[in-house]
C-alpha cells in the first residue's frame, strides 16, 4: 500500500473523506484502501478579547491523501467520488508519494530516536510548542507520547508531546531555569 494525493473542491476535504470511508464500507474495500487523512496542524490563535485558543488547521487545503493498492477500478470508484477533481500526478493519473513526503505530512507516525528515558532533556521541533525545551517527566510507548516539564511565561509546565515532535538534546544545551532559583 502506497500513500496517493486526491485534489478537491475547496471546502470539501472532509465531505470526500466521509464519502470514501462510506465508499470503502459499503464496497468491502478495507483490504484495498487503508486510510483517508486531511493532515491538520494545532496553532494557537488569539481571539478578539485577547484569549487564546487551539485551533486545528488543514495543513494543505483542497488535498486528500489516501493510502491504497492503486487499481484502475479504484480509480475509477475514487475520482467520481463528489468533491474530487482528480488525482495528483500527470493526466490525473496518481504517483504514490515518496517516503520524506509522508514524514513531512505526518501521515505515518515515524520515530527515528525511540530511546527516550524519563529525566532526558529533549527540544520540541514541531507543532504549536516548536522551540520549547524541556525534560521528560514520563513515557508513554503505546500512545507515542511523553509529558514534558518545560518553562513557559517564567513558570514550570507540564505538556504532552508526540515522540516525532521532540528530539533529544546533547548535555551540553543550556538548562532550564528552576522556579525556586529566583534571586
Amino acid at each position: 500500500m502506497k500513500w496517493y494525493i486526491l485534489h478537491t473542491y475547496s471546502g470539501y476535504e472532509l465531505l470526500v473523506k466521509e464519502s470514501l470511508l462510506r465508499l470503502i464500507e459499503n464496497n468491502n474495500l478495507s483490504d484495498q484502501i487503508a486510510d483517508v487523512r486531511i493532515p491538520t496542524e494545532q496553532t494557537i490563535e488569539e481571539k478578539a478579547n485577547g484569549k487564546k485558543k487551539v485551533v486545528e488547521r488543514k495543513l494543505l487545503p483542497c488535498y486528500v491523501f489516501i493510502k491504497m493498492i492503486y487499481s484502475n477500478q479504484l480509480w475509477y470508484l475514487i475520482t467520481n467520488t463528489r468533491g474530487v477533481t482528480g488525482f495528483c500526478g500527470p493526466q490525473g493519473r496518481p504517483i504514490p508519494m515518496k517516503e520524506d513526503e509522508i514524514r513531512k505530512m505526518h501521515l505515518e507516525d515515524y520515530v527515528q530516536d525511540a530511546d527516550f528515558k524519563v529525566g532526558d532533556r529533549v527540544s520540541i521541533d514541531s507543532g504549536p510548542l516548536e522551540g520549547f525545551i524541556g525534560t521528560i517527566v514520563e513515557l508513554n510507548d503505546e500512545t507515542q507520547r511523553a509529558r514534558l516539564a518545560i518553562m513557559m511565561f517564567n513558570r514550570k509546565q507540564e505538556v504532552e508531546v508526540e515522540y516525532i515532535q521532540m528530539q533529544r538534546i546533547s548535555e551540553t544545551a543550556v538548562e532550564i531555569p528552576k522556579e525556586d532559583d529566583e534571586e
